[in-house]
C-alpha cells in the first residue's frame, strides 16, 4: 500500500492508504477528437496479473479513472494513465 495525502475542505491534510498500481499505458483523445486512443506498454502489460473466466478465457484487469477520462474528453487534460491495481 502507498500513502496518499488528501487535503480536506477545512484545509487539514490526511493520509489515506491507496493500493499500489502498475503503470501500463496512457489514454489520450485522437487528433480528430472522435475517439480515445489507448497506448499500452507491452513490457508493462507482460508484468500484469491475469484472471481466467469459467470459459477458459484469460483477461488482464486494468483501471482508468472516469474523472480523468472526462477531463481528457473535455480537453482539460492531454493524457491520463491506464494502470493495474496491485495486491500486496
Amino acid at each position: 500500500m502507498t500513502k496518499k495525502t488528501q487535503t480536506e475542505e477545512n484545509g487539514n491534510q490526511t493520509e489515506m492508504d491507496m493500493p499500489d498500481s502498475l503503470l501500463v499505458g496512457y489514454v489520450r483523445k485522437s487528433n480528430a477528437g472522435g475517439a480515445l486512443k489507448i497506448s499500452i506498454n507491452t513490457r508493462a502489460f507482460q508484468d500484469c496479473s491475469t484472471y481466467e473466466t469459467s470459459d477458459g478465457q484469460t483477461y488482464v484487469p486494468l483501471v482508468i479513472s472516469m474523472n480523468a477520462v472526462r477531463r481528457v474528453i473535455d480537453g482539460e487534460r492531454a493524457v491520463t494513465t491506464v494502470s493495474q491495481l496491485q495486491d500486496n
